[in-house]
């Protein structure tokens, strides 16, 4: 069980990555922020359920489910016209768009292993799926990876 203590220090912590993540599902920030802000939400209706060693892995499970509730819900809405965001753009924009262009399914255990330093067996626990899932799909996100940055043009100063 974690107290309230805990799971606010931990959570808050936790926030920067928590928003990177739903990001690179949603790819829109007010849609990122709203998953976000559900997710910690339904984690503190649940925190008595949490277990302190792996309540990072936890909270990243929820955030990635309520990122998968935002998309069901986008595909029920049509939109008119969306408005035009700024969005986050990297220096080396080549290696944004071959990470972009990875299936979420390869893009995300990349993200959270690299980014946001899980280890397998976390990635293995917010994903829901066995480490060597984990293992298979990382290597696949950088073989993906190679394939599109030696094809492309990009070159690296």
């Amino acid at each position: 069980m974690v107290d309230d203590a805990t799971f606010t220090r931990e959570s808050s912590a936790l926030l920067p990555g928590m928003y990177r993540l739903a990001m690179s599902i949603l790819h829109a920030r007010s849609d990122a922020q709203d998953a976000v802000q559900q997710a910690l939400l339904r984690a503190w209706e649940r925190r008595a359920r949490a277990r302190p060693e792996s309540f990072r892995a936890w909270l990243t499970r929820i955030v990635i489910n309520e990122c998968r509730n935002v998309q069901r819900a986008r595909m029920r809405v049509f939109p008119v016209e969306q408005p035009q965001t700024p969005q986050y753009v990297p220096e080396d924009v080549g290696l944004y768009e071959a990470i972009e262009g990875l299936p979420e399914k390869l893009r995300t255990p990349l993200l959270l292993h690299y980014m946001e330093r899980y280890s397998e067996r976390e990635i293995a626990g917010a994903l829901g799926v066995p480490v060597t899932t984990v293992k298979n799909r990382l290597f696949r996100a950088r073989r993906e990876l190679k394939k599109t940055l030696t094809d492309s043009e990009v070159t690296f100063e």
